[in-house]
C-alpha cells in the first residue's frame, strides 16, 4: 500500500539541509491539516507558518537548540485556543449554517449544549482539550508531508511560555501546542537516517475485543 510505504519511509529527521520546500507541497500539507476532524467541528487551533529566518533563530535557543528549527524550510507552529468562549463557539456554528445554507434544530440544540458547558469550564481544561484537537491536525500534516516526500520532525521540546512570547500568542488568545519543522533531511549529518524504524508489534499495540 502506497500510504504505508510512505509512512515507513518517514522518520523524525534530526538534521535538515536548508533546501526550500515548494509552496505547492506546503499548501498540500496545510490543507491536510485543515481537513482534520475535530471535536464538534470547532477547529480550536491555528497554524503559524514561520518562514522568517530571524524568528527561527529566536526560537531555536528555547527549543533545546535543535538545528532543524533553523535549517528547515518552513516551521509550522500549531497553536490552540487558550479557552472556549461563546464567540468562538458561535462563530463555527454560524459558519456551518452559512456554508450549508440552512439551520438544523438538532444542530442548534447541540450549540446550546456546548455554550452551557465549555465557557464555564476552567481555562486550563479547555486549553488542554483544544490542544488535543490541534494534535489531530498535526498528525495529518505529518502524514501529508510523508506523502509529498518531505521530511517533518515533531517537536514538543520547547519552552511554551517563551514561544508564546516570541509569537505574541497570549495577546491573540492562543497558546503553543507543538511544532513541526518541514524540510529535507541532511543524510550526511543525521545520526538517525540509516537506523531501523522501531515500533511495537501490532500484537503488542492492538487489543481486539469481539
Amino acid at each position: 500500500m502506497e500510504l504505508l510505504d510512505k509512512l515507513n519511509w518517514r522518520y523524525a529527521a534530526k538534521a535538515m539541509n536548508g533546501e526550500k520546500v515548494s509552496e505547492e507541497k506546503i499548501e498540500c500539507i496545510l490543507e491536510a491539516a485543515r481537513l482534520a476532524p475535530t471535536s464538534s467541528g470547532l477547529q480550536p487551533f491555528e497554524i503559524f507558518v514561520i518562514k522568517n529566518q530571524e524568528i527561527k533563530e529566536k526560537i531555536r535557543p528555547i527549543a533545546w537548540n535543535q538545528s532543524v528549527i533553523t535549517d528547515c524550510s518552513h516551521l509550522l507552529v500549531f497553536v490552540a485556543w487558550d479557552t472556549y468562549t461563546e464567540d468562538r463557539i458561535n462563530y463555527m456554528f454560524d459558519l456551518t449554517n452559512e456554508i450549508r445554507g440552512f439551520k438544523n434544530e438538532g444542530w442548534e440544540n447541540y450549540r446550546q449544549m456546548l455554550l452551557k458547558m465549555y465557557p464555564q469550564q476552567d481555562a486550563e481544561v479547555n486549553f488542554n482539550h483544544a490542544a488535543k484537537q490541534a494534535y489531530i491536525a498535526f498528525s495529518q500534516a505529518i502524514t501529508a508531508a510523508a506523502y509529498e516526500g518531505v521530511d517533518a520532525t515533531p517537536l514538543e521540546g520547547f519552552d511554551a511560555d517563551k514561544l508564546d512570547e516570541i509569537l505574541d500568542l497570549r495577546a491573540k488568545g492562543l497558546r503553543s501546542a507543538v511544532m513541526l519543522p518541514i524540510g529535507y533531511r541532511d543524510a550526511d549529518s543525521d545520526w538517525l537516517v540509516n537506523l531501523v524504524k522501531v515500533r511495537k508489534s501490532t500484537e503488542d499495540l492492538v487489543t481486539v475485543i469481539e
